[in-house]
């Protein structure tokens, strides 16, 4: 099997080495990177398994090429910073991190995170289909159609219509949701998830769907 190819970006030259060391002693295969920009430039000849990015970047942070790579992109992303305030996590998955881990951290928890979020994102089988109501979703290339027109969802957005599609009549509570959109671990607010789904009403409604996400009053959500 080929190995998994990482980018790690961080302005800090022993940072960089760190994390590459750790990485390629587990078998992945790890290129650094100084900047945003520098980024943008090898993704233009190769795009990686994962990605693992600082947000405090000289230049274009990483928030703010998170939110572009996201147009265009699924390409899992961790994101690593000094800044571990709650209202930072919160912001960093929202706009399209899989992960985000506070400076400092161990090196080896950095690593779990990295095989979770790709064992999370992998792809499942082609052949599969999930439909309901008007919508139907392919797992393997994470795509959302309703009749013929696909629905432009980034990770996260995907992620939860994929959990409420699989179980159309069960409604979720906002704690489960948490659980199974962002994991375990995250300790951010419900609101979060309230916050999703407004995101994804409006862009089913854009796309005219008649399958939407109903509000369980006092609970949580269900699709219907």
């Amino acid at each position: 099997m080929e190995p998994k190819t990482v980018y790690v970006v961080d302005d800090e030259p022993n940072i960089r080495h760190l994390i590459r060391q750790y990485l390629v002693r587990e078998g992945f295969r790890v290129e650094t990177f100084a900047t945003a920009e520098e980024l943008r430039e090898r993704l233009e000849v190769e795009r990686p398994d994962l990605i693992v990015l600082d947000i405090m970047l000289p230049g274009e942070d990483g928030l703010e090429f998170c939110r572009r790579l996201r147009r265009t992109s699924e390409t899992p992303v961790i994101f690593i910073s000094a800044r571990g305030e709650e209202t930072d996590r919160v912001l960093g998955l929202e706009i399209g991190g899989d992960d985000y881990l506070a400076k400092p951290f161990s090196p080896r928890e950095l690593v779990a995170r990295v095989r979770s979020v790709l064992r999370r994102t992998a792809p499942r089988p082609a052949a599969e289909v999930v439909e309901a109501g008007d919508l139907r979703i392919y797992p393997g290339d994470r795509r959302v159609l309703v009749g013929e027109q696909e629905v432009p969802l980034t990770p996260k957005e995907y992620e939860l219509l994929l959990v409420l599609a699989r179980h159309p009549r069960r409604a979720f509570s906002r704690q489960e949701l948490l659980d199974r959109v962002w994991g375990y671990d995250y300790v951010g607010d419900e609101r979060a998830v309230d916050d999703l789904v407004k995101r994804v009403r409006k862009k089913l409604r854009a796309a005219r769907a008649r399958t939407g996400i109903a509000t369980v009053w006092g609970f949580g959500y269900r699709l219907q």
